[in-house]
């Protein structure tokens, strides 16, 4: 077996890419100002949690349906989270004319 074929089939390779993904989600999560920055960074953390529900459900779980479910929700979850992200940024957008996170934070009436 090569090497690159081992590596593809483990375990370990899917979860330390779900641990990228997360792991980049939270840092873009505290690292960015602007609210689309921030919506695009909850979307990593979520993508690094649905990839470790597949990765368990393939290689640990009797039935590989349940990690399958779990992805499906977080995946409805995502889309409803970006479509009131997008909406709440928008009217953001028109009344202050900025989406930059501390800028509305100090126009706070």
């Amino acid at each position: 077996m090569s090497p690159s074929l081992l590596l593809s089939e483990s375990l370990y390779s899917y979860l330390v890419i779900a641990i990228l993904l997360f792991g980049m989600g939270v840092f873009g999560l505290v690292q960015r100002r602007t609210l689309i920055g921030m919506l695009i960074s909850v979307e990593l953390i979520l993508n690094g949690a649905g990839l470790n529900f597949m990765a368990f459900s393939k290689f640990l779980a009797p039935d590989p349906t349940t990690g399958q479910i779990f992805t499906l929700f977080i995946m409805g979850i995502a889309a409803a989270e970006a479509t009131i992200g997008f909406a709440v940024i928008i009217a953001v957008y028109r009344k202050y004319r900025s989406i930059d996170a501390d800028r509305v934070s100090e126009l706070r009436g």
